[in-house]
């Protein structure tokens, strides 16, 4: 079972989890059927990964700014993006744009080995301190670019994409097990959700869902 960490735990008080469950309702209604998904959101405080002064409205499903120019994405893209990766306890999964943290957390909570990578250097730094502070533990954090994947870490079963990209990054695609699932949104001023499935070395199944919107993924890293 997924738990968090004690020491220096911030509150999670029986308001935060009212508001939460009434949040894991909605999602269920909008759409997002995989219940280990719904689950594992149920048990991950969102406001734990937003500034304070935003405490207040951490169950609405709208994004919200954090460090660096960056935001926390409403907790349906969360959801959809975790559903759509359809892996299960135990599989590896990497994670390019570690951001606030709060998709790592729902990740870890599914019980996936998670791999993530942050290329704003203040928010590689404040996130990985904030999963020390919770007793978090991805398998990698890693300051870097994530149009590069970690190849040292491949194959994995899932990769999961939390930034808008013009066009696949063929790495990622690569560095896919086979029957493993990349979700990524592409495209400039708004965004398709895509998920690719690899089928065989060569081959790969091409899916979309649908309009979102991300702050951009860029190359290299600061």
């Amino acid at each position: 079972m997924f738990i968090f960490g004690v020491m220096n735990k911030p509150i999670d008080a029986a308001k935060h989890q009212g508001q939460r469950k009434l949040l894991i309702d909605r999602l269920a209604s909008m759409g997002i059927s995989d219940r280990r998904v719904l689950d594992a959101m149920l048990q991950v405080p969102r406001h734990w990964f937003m500034d304070i002064g935003l405490e207040s409205h951490a169950y609405d499903n709208k994004a919200f700014p954090i460090a660096a120019d960056q935001t926390i994405s409403h907790p349906y893209t969360v959801a959809f993006q975790s559903q759509l990766l359809e892996v299960k306890a135990g599989d590896q999964v990497l994670e390019i744009g570690t951001g606030s943290g709060y998709q790592t957390a729902v990740l870890l909570a599914l019980g996936i080995k998670t791999f993530t990578i942050e290329r704003q250097q203040e928010l590689f730094k404040k996130t990985k301190r904030l999963f020390s502070k919770l007793n978090l533990y991805p398998k990698k954090v890693v300051f870097g670019d994530g149009y590069l994947g970690m190849p040292e870490e491949a194959p994995f079963h899932g990769i999961v994409v939390t930034a808008g990209a013009p066009d696949v990054p063929k790495p990622l695609l690569q560095q896919l097990a086979l029957g493993g699932r990349l979700v990524i949104p592409i495209g400039t001023d708004e965004q398709i959700m895509t998920r690719y499935t690899r089928i065989s070395e060569k081959e790969f199944d091409k899916e979309t869902f649908g309009a979102f919107r991300f702050v951009p993924m860029l190359k290299n890293k600061n």
